[in-house]
C-alpha cells in the first residue's frame, strides 16, 4: 500500500507537469493523426484486404508505430531532472524506488492510451471497422508495450544522461525495431533473408497479434505469441529498469 500510495503521488506530480506543457499535449495528439491521414491511403493501397479493409491491417501498426515514438522516448524527461538534481533529491525521501519509476510510467500510459483513441476515433472516419472485443485486447497489449518501452527508455536515459548521445542511440535502436516490425507493410511481403532479421524483433510479434484480434481472431498463433512477448518484455523491461534505477540512486 505504501508503494501504491508513493507511485500515485509521483503520478500526480508527473501529470500536473504534463498538462502545463499543453503544446506538447497538442503536437502528440495531433501526430498519430497525421500518419493517419497522410500515409493511411497510401499504404491502404498496397495492403491486401481479403476478409476485410485494409485499414485492421495499418491501424494496428500504426499504434504500435505511436508507441516506439512517443512512449518510447520518454527517457527525454528524465534527463533534465537529473540534471537539475530534483531526481537526487527524490533519493532522499522515503519513496521506494519502484514508486519513482512507476509513477513516470504510468504517466506515460495515460498519454498513450489518449493518443490511442484518437486514432481509433480517426479510424472510424477512414472506414476502419474492427471487432470491439478486439480492439479492447489490442489496448491490453498496448499497456504492456507501453510500459516495456516506457521503463526501456529510463534505463537508456539513466545510462546515457545527456541528450546529444541518448538521441542518436535511441533513434539507432528504434529504427530498425519500426522498419522491422511490420508496422508499414507485413512482413509477409518480405523476403526470406529480410523475414529472418524480423523473427528475432519482438515488436514483430505484438504487431503480428494486434492485426489478428483487430480483426476478431483471439485463439490464433500469432496471438499467443504476442501475448506471451509483452508479458515477457514488460516484466524482464521494468525487473531491469528498477535495479538500475535504484543504483544510480544508491
Amino acid at each position: 500500500m505504501h508503494t501504491f500510495r508513493e507511485t500515485m503521488i509521483v503520478f500526480r506530480d508527473e501529470v500536473s507537469g504534463s498538462l502545463r506543457n499543453r503544446v506538447g499535449i497538442a503536437i502528440g495528439l495531433i501526430q498519430p493523426c497525421v500518419y493517419l491521414v497522410l500515409f493511411g491511403p497510401l499504404l491502404t493501397k498496397a495492403l491486401p484486404t481479403e476478409g476485410g479493409n485494409a485499414w485492421r491491417l495499418y491501424i494496428p501498426g500504426l499504434l504500435v508505430q505511436l508507441g516506439l515514438f512517443t512512449v518510447g522516448y520518454a527517457g527525454f524527461n528524465l534527463i533534465p531532472d537529473m540534471r537539475s538534481g530534483y531526481l537526487e533529491r527524490l533519493r532522499v525521501t522515503p519513496a521506494s524506488r519502484l514508486a519513482l519509476l512507476l509513477g513516470r510510467v504510468m504517466r506515460d500510459l495515460v498519454l498513450l492510451m489518449i493518443q490511442l483513441l484518437c486514432v481509433l476515433a480517426a479510424g472510424l472516419g477512414f472506414g476502419l471497422r474492427a471487432s470491439l472485443p478486439g480492439v479492447a485486447a489490442a489496448a491490453g497489449f498496448m499497456m504492456l508495450l507501453g510500459i516495456s518501452l516506457a521503463s526501456l527508455s529510463y534505463l537508456l536515459a539513466l545510462k546515457l544522461p545527456v541528450e546529444y548521445t541518448f538521441a542518436p542511440v535511441l533513434n539507432g535502436i528504434c529504427l530498425p525495431l519500426m522498419l522491422l516490425s511490420g508496422i508499414l507493410l507485413p512482413m509477409t511481403f518480405a523476403p526470406d533473408w529480410l523475414r529472418g532479421i524480423s523473427d528475432a524483433n519482438p515488436l514483430l510479434y505484438v504487431v503480428d497479434a494486434m492485426r489478428d484480434l483487430f480483426d476478431g481472431q483471439f485463439t490464433t498463433r500469432p496471438v499467443a505469441l504476442g501475448a506471451l512477448v509483452v508479458v515477457l518484455l514488460a516484466a524482464a523491461s521494468v525487473r531491469l529498469s528498477i535495479r538500475v534505477f535504484g543504483q544510480r540512486n544508491s
